[in-house]
């Protein structure tokens, strides 16, 4: 669909750089074993398109290139091969997709969930970090809920930065709490970056995070003082990247 335009959009965005120097490498990085086994079962052309995403900056403008994925023929939850053949993605597909690409270049692929209310819908990120301080990759089609650079010292200072922009179409501010960061290299690259047997290939990842353990944002006490959100600020949801209607 936005294939051509994608890989055009790409090159110029995210020219070639000499490979990092053993000396430049950071906490958190996966042992090489696991970044060899990624990129062994990638194709030619998926080793071309990651080895260029080698910062997480590069990383979220990819993701920002490719439309979202509206669900139109059901849910879906894809896998990065799929993400890439598709050219389609929603938060949790492109929360993985970053987590296999930091994965490529030597870093540990986290996932954080965003719990919300019983009638919200949670979001997901890639988590990464750079000088200890972390940062967090997003997709999604609006203005809020999307990239943070690493400059938070914790994890919980990183997601109360979403707090106040999580909230639903009345008002309501829907963060309920968060995973504790979800390591995707303790499962087989196999079993997650390349599936490619079905559109709902990675339900079982989904689930396996869902179930993972989660932190509240507050107590109940507190959620009920909260205040809403304003007009101006529920006017900004109805900004988005891609229309809907486009894909029809």
């Amino acid at each position: 669909m936005e294939k051509v335009r994608t890989i055009y959009l790409l090159r110029t965005l995210c020219p070639r750089k000499p490979p990092r120097t053993k000396a430049s490498a950071r906490a958190y990085n996966v042992p090489v074993s696991y970044k060899d086994r990624v990129r062994k079962i990638l194709s030619s052309q998926e080793r071309k398109v990651f080895s260029r995403l080698n910062s997480p900056q590069k990383i979220q403008t990819f993701l920002e290139l490719i439309p979202i994925n509206f669900e139109l023929k059901g849910e879906t939850n894809l896998s990065p091969r799929l993400v890439l053949k598709r050219g389609l993605a929603h938060c949790f597909e492109g929360a993985v997709f970053a987590a296999a690409a930091l994965a490529y270049h030597g870093h540990k692929p986290l996932l954080m969930d965003f719990a919300t209310a019983y009638d919200d819908e949670d979001h997901t990120v890639a988590l990464f970090k750079k000088n200890g301080l972390w940062g967090a990759i997003s997709k999604t089609n609006h203005a809020v809920l999307r990239y943070r650079d690493p400059l938070y010292k914790t994890l919980r200072e990183l997601v109360m930065s979403y707090f106040h922009e999580y909230f639903m179409w009345d008002g309501r501010k829907s963060l309920r709490a968060y995973s504790q960061p979800f390591d995707l290299s303790k499962f087989k690259p196999e079993n997650w970056v390349i599936r490619d047997d079905s559109d709902q290939a990675l339900d079982w990842l989904m689930s396996a995070l869902a179930n993972s353990r989660y932190s509240e944002i507050a107590s109940s006490k507190a959620m009920k003082s909260l205040r809403s959100a304003t007009s101006v600020e529920i006017d900004a949801l109805s900004l988005v990247e891609y229309r809907k209607d486009k894909f029809l």
